[in-house]
């Protein structure tokens, strides 16, 4: 299997038929050994009838059917767990992606030995105020904190080795993050290609505002987990350390000024060094306790149960 073709979809059946004939149309001129996977992510429309019935009719075309909507990176984690390609390529089913890009991006992999090449919408064709300039400061933020030096981590367009999609972990909304969490790997060799953006043709956008603060969230995530995901307590322990000391300093110093200097002088409970002192102490402690419970949490997880697969299609 030369391509697999990854498509997470929510609500698009009227984009599915001619999004599938377009991608066929580029194979069968390329003559790729190909399939096409779509993961209909809990849609409420006839999504899946048309899958079944594309199905039907090409074998090339395979389906993952989830109970309710998980979300797209549990979509494509599902989707890179079924592909069997030696370059998997991820698109959107709205049909803003253009197909016609599959053949060069798979050239990029295999030739120029490349473990990841994102799509670059550098011409878009979305809202300025709603979508582009909020998509510019995040990718702005993205690249200054995981140091992946991309223009575009939204893209859905994307072309990964088959190593790499098979040795990393897509959970929560970290979809947009693949790259980075695939350099965190040692899946180093990133590059990207200007593709070409379209303008939706059919129904309206599954992603609202929100979703440039849940990115911003998600990338403050992915730089802990980078860090101090295998040891947690590094990050705790020494903040632990450093608030406890803090404590300590300032209890000695009540102590030597009531015992040496000011015997006489008030009480050490009613002087505001000791509630600081008290409350550094104990912030100390918590910090260490969630060092401790995080270390046993790394060495101790298993993978949860993330979605419910409802029905499949040639898998």
């Amino acid at each position: 299997m030369q391509i697999s073709i990854v498509i997470p979809l929510l609500n698009e059946q009227e984009s599915l038929i001619e999004l599938h004939d377009w991608i066929a149309r580029v194979m069968q001129s390329n003559h790729f050994v190909y399939e096409i996977i779509f993961i209909d992510d809990g849609s409420t429309d006839s999504s899946w009838n048309v899958i079944s019935e594309l199905s039907r009719k090409n074998d090339n075309v395979k389906g993952i059917r989830f109970l309710k909507n998980y979300g797209k990176s549990q979509a494509l984690h599902a989707g890179f767990k079924a592909a069997k390609g030696d370059v998997v390529i991820t698109m959107d089913a709205d049909l803003q992606d253009n197909p016609e890009e599959i053949p060069e991006l798979y050239k990029l992999i295999q030739d120029e030995d490349q473990h990841i090449v994102s799509g670059w919408k550098k011409k878009r064709y979305d809202s300025v105020i709603l979508k582009n300039i909020p998509s510019k400061l995040f990718n702005w933020a993205a690249r200054k904190t995981s140091g992946v030096k991309l223009n575009d981590f939204n893209c859905g367009l994307k072309a990964y080795k088959s190593d790499v999609v098979k040795h990393i972990e897509v959970f929560g909304e970290m979809h947009r993050y693949i790259p980075v969490l695939a350099k965190n790997a040692g899946f180093s060799k990133i590059s990207e290609k200007v593709v070409q953006h379209q303008a939706r043709k059919y129904g309206t956008t599954k992603f609202g505002a929100e979703r440039f603060i849940n990115g911003l969230l998600d990338l403050i995530t992915i730089w802990f987990v980078s860090k101090f995901g295998r040891q947690p307590m590094h990050l705790f322990g020494a903040l632990g350390v450093l608030m406890f000391i803090v404590g300590f300093g300032f209890s000695i110093y009540l102590g030597i000024d009531k015992i040496f200097l000011n015997p006489m002088g008030r009480l050490i409970t009613d002087r505001p060094q000791f509630f600081i002192a008290l409350t550094a102490m104990l912030i100390g402690t918590q910090f260490f306790l969630a060092g401790f419970l995080g270390e046993i949490m790394v060495r101790t997880r298993k993978n949860d149960t993330r979605y419910t697969i409802s029905d499949k299609i040639n898998i």
